[in-house]
């Protein structure tokens, strides 16, 4: 299920993009600032290029990019 990031109040998705970008695995040794790197993933959403996907099975919410959704999720 795709989840609309502006329907999600402010702090709400803040929180939901810093655990993002801060799980292990995401930063790679990158040293850039957790305000740019939230900064990038609110453009991608703002731009449509990244979605907030919630997978009923597993009860868990992440973001993806728009491409690595399976399509049936846009219909």
């Amino acid at each position: 299920m795709l989840i609309p990031y502006d329907q999600l109040e402010a702090d709400t998705l803040t929180r939901l993009i810093e655990d993002f970008v801060t799980r292990e695995g995401t930063d790679n040794g990158d040293d850039t600032p957790l305000e740019t790197r939230v900064l990038r993933v609110r453009h991608a959403l703002n731009k449509g290029q990244a979605v907030i996907f919630f997978d009923l099975e597993s009860q868990q919410c992440q973001l993806m990019l728009k491409h690595e959704v399976p399509k049936e999720f846009f219909d």
